[in-house]
């Protein structure tokens, strides 16, 4: 009969998956800034935006409104390495005329309670922070503001709507400030879910989330701040309080809705609010049981249709009643005794069927609080992007912890509804005290963490005075290197490379180019059309240059290279043609004309014996010789900076300059022959590679080197040499990151203080690395994945720091390139004896291509050091190939004008 009865609050599997999809649905409303207004889960942002990490210490104090009782807490957080806590408490009644009196005489009862706890504890001469649980719908702005939204759970105070709680307390507080002697400051303002996500967080650190079910109901969770619409920022996570208890006030339940739980919403406080929290809190069900045991009543199916004053009674019927009635192991011991004390003289089958009636009501609680959890745990995973996760979820309230099934129950259908969920339920300890007490630890915490973080990375901000000095010491080292006393001394070298124009577009032919430069070869036929047609049309194949024959001797690598060259032509069909060759050579020469380089040293892992201090025109020329198979007129030696320039000079005239941010960092420009003191002549110009990575092996920019770089120097394979390629380049940007989060880690503000192998190793944390973290389209998420393939295990928090420690390498590199390039075209615009100078820097390298904010911030330095020059970048294609062909083609056309 019951059951036929209490139909509609029989739920199945499918209704509550409906009801999950229907959460879901508000919750994302809640989150999205064009759809709060209207939501009825308002999504609340409580900006608690990390969890414990078992580092917290201190002492604190806690105040907790919002129960039938008001309480004050000590709580003291040991940094033991135990994650121990002690709490010391103290309850004080909570008088009717308090919370349906006025706003001044809460708070001044709060100050009143406190200031009596802090004398019994003897803290009045402390300055404790101390931590506000205020129980009931708030709009935080700040971790320490709140604005009032409703009120619920009895509490009636005027005066205090739409007002901030936490400087209604200050108030409260500062008027016994000078009287009594005690100095407390509020740093947060916390909800009761959310102190006790807090709370079982200190003792799990996989809780992230935060379940009440008692007098009232609610739920909190870490969301991604990338889908919180209402706060700024994307980074990191922040714990939203959902205030689920308003669920189906827009009527999105109504379905689900008895004819019971209308009536008991017609006759509560707050009719058509809360309407979820009033069919599953403990508030409610007691009444709900009521309702309908007065109904089967009058209907004559219980107590022989005798209705009792009690039955008549709002409020008579209590939860404690419910909770007690279902005991089973009690057999309907405690049904009959209870009944009797309400003046109803139950049956047996009276007893059977109030009981079943009890259990019906609390197991609907429990499936539709499952349900709604069931939402949150799918949203977190999804989240997390996972296949299947494990968490654990805080909880708290008298229903969970006193009722004898509950629990049972809500476990079992939370599992049932989210089977790729493995969920701990942990029981918290006084959530609301200690929980508010962990988040101003964990707010103390952050604060002392950011000033660290900040001295870590203060050395590497740099002021525009500093980047200004910067371009003028690099002006004074250009001068130093094309002077002929302090050439030789100078440590940007500024080596003349014998192209003396760009092309014009009247170069035509076949060319071949060779690209040596790194453990691959390249051989490249050319064919550049000029006129109306005008193209470049290239062919290229690559070859490997093994271990032994770059650590050989120089005739194998030779031989190994002309051995390349006959394959090609070969395979192209061209090997009786004589045709001029250019030879990228990206290693430093010293050169005497176009086709005459020194090799000054091997870089790059290249060993072979006999070649330092040789002509390597004259090494190719002489092994082409050895194999007397072919001849080839070769025409230019070429460095890899100079055929950018070349390139984009191809496409356009105005292109002057050329420059490499990839794994290596340097810049060539055209300068006037007058300025070049070492070579002969004063008419035209001529490409001056300025090597300029040696920038400061002078000493001359060690005020803005740290002493992370200090680090990474010194472990490098040339310590001293090339100091500021070493702050510049992409080879390095990952060892100066890899040396900060050492340090860190060190300090205990990164990987839990635990400094893995991985992080040990030399070299682990390459460029594209930095690239990949500082996209803005990667989630933190992401950044975890990375962080994980180098074997480091990291926190959300982690996440955000190493992004802000990449972001900051990788700024200050662009600044230092941008400075150093403000000093070349501001010397170009005064050799040109222009007010405003328009000129063209073809740019290559990876570091310049693919990382996200590196190019922006190059084009942006320049322009705020350089303002009276207008410069455009373009970016080059194939540089060391097509930009060989290229100056192989001027190069002739302007040895054919010479010769004319």
């Amino acid at each position: 009969q019951v059951d036929r009865y209490l139909y509609h609050m029989r739920l199945s599997d499918d209704v509550l998956l409906d009801v999950m999809a229907r959460f879901q649905a508000e919750m994302v409303k809640g989150l999205g800034r064009d759809t709060n207004p209207t939501a009825t889960v308002k999504m609340l942002p409580s900006f608690v935006r990390s969890l414990p990490d078992g580092s917290e210490k201190g002492d604190f104090l806690a105040v907790d409104l919002g129960g039938s009782q008001f309480r004050a807490h000590q709580v003291k957080v040991f940094d033991d390495g135990k994650q121990s806590s002690q709490l010391e408490s103290k309850f004080y009644p909570t008088p009717k005329d308090i919370i349906q009196g006025n706003g001044a005489e809460l708070f001044d009862y709060v100050a009143d309670c406190l200031l009596d706890f802090m004398e019994t504890k003897n803290l009045k001469h402390k300055k404790l922070p101390l931590g506000f649980t205020f129980s009931f719908p708030c709009k935080q702005t700040k971790l320490d503001e709140g604005v009032l939204l409703a009120w619920t759970k009895h509490f009636k105070v005027r005066g205090v709507l739409d007002t901030d709680v936490v400087s209604s307390l200050r108030k409260a507080l500062q008027k016994h400030k000078a009287s009594f002697d005690i100095d407390v400051d509020v740093l947060a303002l916390v909800n009761d879910t959310v102190g006790t996500m807090m709370t079982c967080g200190y003792d799990d650190q996989r809780c992230e989330v935060g379940l009440i079910i008692g007098t009232g109901t609610n739920a909190c969770y870490m969301e991604e701040m990338r889908h919180i619409d209402l706060v700024e920022g994307d980074e990191g996570r922040m714990c939203i309080n959902t205030e689920w208890g308003a669920f189906g006030d827009d009527g999105a339940l109504d379905d689900l809705r008895t004819e019971f739980d209308r009536e008991l919403d017609l006759g509560s406080l707050n009719p058509g609010k809360q309407l979820f929290e009033k069919m599953i809190s403990s508030l409610y069900l007691g009444e709900l049981v009521r309702l309908i045991l007065l109904k089967m009543t009058k209907e004559g199916l219980l107590f022989n249709g005798k209705v009792s004053t009690a039955l008549l009674t709002k409020g008579k019927i209590e939860m404690k009643h419910v909770s007690a009635m279902e005991k089973y192991k009690e057999g309907l011991s405690n049904t009959k005794e209870i009944l009797t004390e309400l003046n109803l003289f139950p049956s047996e089958e009276d007893c059977i069927a109030v009981q079943h009636v009890c259990t019906i009501v609390s197991f609907r609680s429990a499936n539709l609080c499952a349900a709604a959890l069931a939402a949150i745990l799918t949203r977190l995973r999804e989240n997390k992007k996972l296949l299947r996760m494990r968490t654990t979820v805080g909880i708290d309230g008298g229903l969970y912890k006193t009722h004898p099934q509950y629990a049972k129950r809500l476990h079992k259908v939370v599992r049932r509804l989210v089977p790729n969920c493995d969920v701990r339920f942990l029981l918290s300890v006084s959530g609301s005290g200690k929980g508010a007490a962990m988040v101003t630890a964990v707010a103390y915490r952050l604060a002392a963490q950011r000033k660290q973080i900040d001295a870590a990375l203060a050395p590497f901000l740099l002021s525009l005075e500093t980047l200004r000095e910067v371009k003028n010491k690099m002006r004074t080292e250009l001068e130093y290197g094309l002077k002929r006393e302090t050439q030789a001394s100078a440590t940007v070298k500024m080596l003349p490379t014998y192209v003396c124009g760009t092309p014009d577009g009247t170069e035509k032919g076949k060319f071949l180019a060779l690209d040596l430069g790194g453990t691959n070869f390249r051989v490249l036929l050319v064919k550049i059309r000029s006129g109306r047609r005008r193209s470049v049309q290239m062919y290229n194949k690559i070859f490997a240059i093994p271990l032994e024959i770059m650590q050989g001797t120089g005739e194998e690598l030779f031989d190994h290279i002309v051995q390349c060259i006959a394959d090609f032509l070969e395979y192209m069909g061209i090997k009786g043609a004589r045709l001029p060759l250019g030879f990228t050579f990206s290693f430093p020469c010293r050169q005497a004309s176009i086709d005459k380089g020194t090799l000054v040293g091997w870089t790059k892992g290249f060993k072979a014996t006999d070649c330092e201090g040789e002509d390597v025109v004259d090494m190719l020329r002489e092994a082409i010789r050895r194999r007397n198979e072919f001849d080839l007129d070769i025409v230019a030696v070429v460095n890899d900076t100079v055929g950018t320039m070349m390139t984009c000079g191809y496409e356009d005239p105005n292109c002057e300059i050329g420059l490499i941010a990839g794994t290596g960092s340097n810049v060539c420009y055209m300068e006037d022959m007058k300025n070049i003191e070492i070579v002969e002549g004063n008419e035209g110009k001529m490409c001056i590679n300025t090597e300029w990575g040696g920038f400061g092996d002078n000493g001359c920019i060690d005020n803005i080197r740290t002493k992370y770089d200090k680090e990474v120097d010194e472990g490098s394979l040339n310590p001293g040499k090339q100091r500021y390629e070493k702050m510049t380049s992409g080879m390095y940007l990952g060892e100066i990151v890899r040396q900060i989060l050492i340090d860190l880690t060190k300090q205990g503000l990164l990987f839990r203080g635990q400094i893995s192998e991985s992080l040990r190793k030399r070299g682990i944390f390459e460029t594209k690395f930095l690239s990949q973290i500082e996209s803005d389209r990667l989630a933190l998420l992401q950044v975890r994945r990375i962080l994980q393939q180098l074997g480091l295990d990291s926190t959300c928090e982690d996440s955000i720091i190493v992004k802000e420690v990449c972001g900051t390498v990788s700024k200050r590199a662009a600044q230092l390139c941008g400075a150093g390039l403000a000093a070349i075209v501001e010397k170009k615009r005064e050799n040109q004896g222009v007010e405003h100078l328009q000129i063209t820097v073809g740019v290559d390298g990876t570091l310049y291509k693919l990382h996200p904010h590196f190019s922006r911030i190059l084009r942006e330095t320049v322009k705020e050091l350089a303002p009276r020059c207008d410069v455009t970048f373009m970016l080059s294609e194939d540089g060391s190939g097509k930009g060989a062909a290229l100056i192989t083609a001027v190069a002739k056309r302007l040895h054919n004008v010479g010769q004319k």
